[in-house]
């Protein structure tokens, strides 16, 4: 399980052993931790610390917390990894094994997770890829679904980075040609349902970056013809293109 704050407000406690480990530029670092109550934690009285050495380097999710059997003011010994990277700043993901017996770690020293910015883009678009084309595999119900949010081969979970990174390379024409590929795949994908919305808005996004209006409200009025009346009004999409005609 992931280890929670370990670049916020852990983030001292997780440099000064980073230091004491001599973990460098690119370290990595496994040992023990103890998981302890924190009943004073004005958050969560739920919160579960994680402590390394007497220092709190971060906190069980909060979703995990109130799970974990572990009585006020008893501490449980649990397998920790750190993985850290030093750019203009310290990057830094840890982990606790709560499991028994040895720990089976996703990550290890050879096999570091995401940590930038690009390597963590590249990594969720991988995983939606994988995903994808392991339900396909499996044939079934399953994999039906996954077909009919295909368009040109490709799923429309599978363009979210792609239709990101042209927007930050400026390439906004290309980017919308992903867009309503994905428009497309999450319309056949919902059937009779309302569609994913979000691609219309990263559509509705670009049109308005080139000044094009009439194709803005066209995109979203496309959306809103899926959605029954009852769920229009409180819509983001629904606001979106009130203010437009209000103009």
């Amino acid at each position: 399980m992931e280890v929670a704050g370990t670049t916020t407000f852990a983030k001292e406690a997780v440099e000064d052993l980073a230091a004491r480990k001599g973990l460098g530029e690119r370290g990595y670092y496994q040992g023990t931790a103890q998981l302890q109550r924190e009943p004073e934690n004005p958050v969560n009285p739920h919160a579960v610390s994680v402590i390394v050495n007497g220092e709190r380097v971060g906190c069980l999710p909060s979703y995990a917390s109130e799970d974990v059997h572990l009585p006020v003011g008893v501490s449980q010994p649990v397998h920790y990894q750190l993985h850290i990277l030093r750019e203009q700043k310290l990057l830094a993901k840890a982990y606790v094994w709560l499991g028994d017996g040895e720990p089976e770690w996703a990550y290890s020293r050879e096999n570091p997770p995401a940590l930038t910015a690009g390597q963590r883009i590249n990594s969720s678009h991988a995983e939606k890829s994988a995903m994808v084309r392991e339900a396909l595999a499996r044939g079934g119900a399953r994999a039906a679904q996954f077909r009919r949010g295909m368009v040109d081969g490709v799923h429309y979970l599978e363009l979210i980075e792609p239709i990101k990174q042209l927007k930050r390379e400026g390439r906004f024409e290309e980017a919308l040609v992903l867009c309503y590929k994905a428009i497309e795949g999450a319309e056949g994908d919902a059937g009779d349902s309302i569609p994913a919305p979000g691609y219309t808005e990263q559509a509705a996004i670009v049109h308005r970056k080139l000044r094009q209006r009439d194709e803005e409200i066209a995109v979203l009025k496309r959306w809103l013809a899926r959605c029954p009346k009852t769920l229009r009004a409180g819509s983001g999409i629904a606001e979106r293109l009130a203010k437009l005609e209000a103009k």
